[in-house]
This record gives structure tokens, sequence and C-alpha cells, in this order.
């Protein structure tokens, strides 16, 4: 594994510096921002790999920097909130957050996270993970294509912007149409057995990916009430 470069966004030095002491034991190189506009502005000047960012912060919080950081770029974002609130959660992860932690978090856990979603984020993994035998191959379901090798997803050939992980699911059910899925399955199969976080990281990510296909003209992705989710085209 590469060395990481991970940006700690948090307007408290002494929670900057705890994690700085175990990103130095881990070789992990760390920038600092102290609030959401120097984070927004370092990631575009210095392209972390993964994001640290608290959610209350002056000046810019945590949740309006992780909107506009991600309409320029799809670098992972590990949430902070000493909240702990359900809606500040949910709401982060419907911004683009990856992962989300409550303060007072484990230092050793905040590291084996971004350990986690590194390794789930590099090239070489997605592939593994998606099982592309074929870097040409192409799902294609009534008008909506998935290219593989590329990530690409179009409808009627308009090409639509995919997160990774939004992808993946995406993929992940398609290559299976009409399989029911539970959340629990989908957080195994999709996120990997290492992920830390909940079943509404699922619901999140389903509700991203039925906005996105809603141009396909119908409800691609389907619920089963008191089950999970399955992928279903109606040809």
């Amino acid at each position: 594994m590469k060395s990481l470069r991970v940006l700690v966004v948090d307007d408290d030095p002494n929670v900057r510096e705890i994690i700085r002491i175990y990103f130095e034991q881990n070789q992990i190189d760390m920038l600092e921002a102290q609030d959401g506009i120097e984070a927004v502005e370092l990631t575009e000047t210095m392209s972390p790999d993964l994001i640290v960012m608290d959610v209350m912060m002056p000046r810019m919080d945590g949740l309006e920097a992780c909107r506009e950081i991600h309409k320029k770029s799809d670098v992972p974002i590990i949430m902070l909130t000493a909240k702990g609130e359900e809606f500040d959660r949910v709401l982060g992860l419907e911004l683009g957050a990856d992962d989300y932690m409550t303060k007072p978090f484990s230092p050793r856990e905040l590291v084996a996270r971004i350990k986690a979603i590194f390794r789930r984020t590099q090239p070489k993994q997605q592939t593994q993970d998606l099982q592309i035998d074929d870097p040409n191959l192409v799902y294609e379901h009534a008008g909506l294509s998935i290219h593989l090798g590329r990530r690409e997803v179009a409808i009627h050939g308009d090409k639509i912007r995919f997160r990774p992980k939004e992808f993946e699911l995406l993929v992940h059910m398609a290559k299976s149409p009409g399989n029911v899925y539970t959340r629990e399955q989908l957080l195994e199969q999709v996120w990997g057995y290492d992920y830390m976080g909940d079943a509404r990281t699922v619901d999140v990510h389903v509700k991203k990916v039925r906005e996105k296909l809603c141009s396909f003209g119908n409800e691609c992705i389907q619920t089963i009430w008191g089950v999970g989710y399955k992928f279903e085209v109606d040809l």
C-alpha cells in the first residue's frame, strides 16, 4: 500500500495533534485545516487521498465543505460529529461522506477505517470487487448501459456521473437482476467485511442511485419491504 496523504479538518488543535501522533505511527502523511474553507482550498491544491472532517466548525461547517468538495472531487470523506444524532449522520452520507464517527472516538479505530476505505478505493481492489474478467464487459438493460472497465453509466447514450461506491452498488445489483439483497448482504458484498458502518449507509446510497437513474423511466432498484432491495428492469 502506498503512503497515504490524509487531510484532517478540525478546529480543535488538540484533536489534530492526537490524530497526528497515530498517523505518524502508521506512516500516514497528514495535512491540516481548521475549518471548511481551508479544507476546500487544500483539497484543490494538495489532492489528499482521504479527508477526515469535523462537522461543527467556524466559517464553513463540515457538511457544507463536504458538499463543496464533492462538486469537483470524489475523494473519500470520514465525518466526525460530537452530536451523534441520526439526522447528522444520514445528512452527511447523503452529501457524499463515506463513513462517520462520533466523538469521542478511538484514534486506532479511525486509522483502521482509513486503511479500509483506502483499500476499497484502489483501482486494483475495485476491479477485484466488481469481478471484471473482461474490461470491455458492459451490462445493458433496456437503455441503461454500465461499462465496467471504464466505470461509466449511461442512459440512452447520456453519461451519468456516479461516485465509486454508488457505481459498485449499481453494478453488484445489475449483474443479477431479480435477486433480492438484504441490507446486511449489501454491506458485506459491496462495502466489504471490514466495513464498520450500519445499514442506513445502504439506504442512503440506494436513494442516490435512484435519483441519478430517475430519467430511466422506472424504478430500477425496488424496495422489498421487510427484506431489502432488488434490481429489476421492465423490458
